[in-house]
């Protein structure tokens, strides 16, 4: 799949968002991976870069790997690659899966743990920052908000920032608010491309 462009009933689909890292794009390929999965790994990556842009301009002495969020939120659901039938339905076996894929490609587990935590970030998983922040892109592009993912991530920047709760709180509230505006033109654009 080009990432500039789809091709849907005759007409070509220009595509908006910023592209997959060169890497991610190769792993795409290595593994197959249908045209939807790759929209949807657009969307997510799109949506934690603009997210990392919002909170280092809220947060400017904020500390974590924008680089590792970036490739985990491109990466994040390859393990759909195997289970193209959690393209269209709900399932989990992608995750663990997804994790040993990007291990046999050579990518190293801190990078391929985000396959797994992007749906597994609760308290007692003990998330890490940059897990918090793909968990909340893949949630944000389609407008989905999530109290008991927020939590942790208000609790986290408060801790990181030395701000109140309360102001993180209302700081990330507004961000998801302006992410999440453009959902229906996210989730338009992802199904103008086919499962397989």
């Amino acid at each position: 799949m080009d990432q500039g462009v789809n091709q849907a009933g005759g007409q070509l689909i220009e595509n908006p968002y910023a592209p997959l890292p060169s890497e991610a794009m190769k792993l795409c390929a290595k593994v197959n991976a249908p045209p939807r999965l790759i929209a949807h790994l657009i969307l997510v990556h799109d949506t934690a870069r603009s997210l990392v842009t919002k909170l280092r301009a809220e947060f400017p002495s904020l500390d974590f790997d924008e680089h590792t969020v970036f490739f985990g939120a491109a990466t994040h659901d390859l393990g759909k690659a195997i289970h193209r039938e959690e393209l269209s339905e709900s399932g989990r076996q992608h995750e663990l899966r997804g994790v040993e894929l990007l291990k046999e490609h050579g990518v190293p587990e801190h990078l391929a743990r985000f396959a797994y935590t992007h749906n597994n970030w609760k308290p007692s998983d003990a998330p890490q920052f940059e897990d918090l922040l793909v968990a909340l892109a893949d949630k944000t592009w389609k407008a989905k908000r999530i109290p008991e993912l927020e939590a942790p991530m208000t609790t986290a920047l408060a801790k990181r920032t030395g701000k109140p709760e309360w102001e993180c709180y209302a700081i990330l509230d507004n961000l998801l608010q302006d992410l999440s505006a453009n959902s229906n033109a996210n989730l338009e654009w992802q199904r103008s491309f086919p499962v397989s």
